[in-house]
């Protein structure tokens, strides 16, 4: 039952990341995107990950840690391109 519900969590927190994966896609900016907070939940993450393996419990609740990982980890990624792309536009607008 512990188990269950910490997947219940982990999916809960997971349901959001496609949704802001697709709007940094879609927006091209990452105006309104704070990277310290991409960061904190990456190592939130890589806490929860740590923790399954240091204790031994390595259940099917590790794999909804490592795809949220993943999804922050591109999302994160997106915001540099999208940093990367304000900068361009701005200079555009300023040339």
């Amino acid at each position: 039952m512990k188990e269950l519900l910490e997947a219940a969590m982990i999916v809960s927190f997971g349901i959001a990341w496609p949704t802001a994966i697709a709007k940094s896609l879609r927006s091209r900016t990452a105006k309104g995107k704070s990277l310290f907070f991409l960061l904190i939940i990456l190592v939130g993450y890589t806490f929860g990950i740590a923790s399954k393996l240091v204790a031994g419990t390595l259940t099917y609740v590790l794999i909804f840690y490592v795809i949220n990982f993943i999804m922050v980890a591109f999302d994160t990624v997106l915001y540099f391109r999208n940093r990367k792309l304000d900068r361009a536009h701005d200079a555009a607008a300023q040339g």
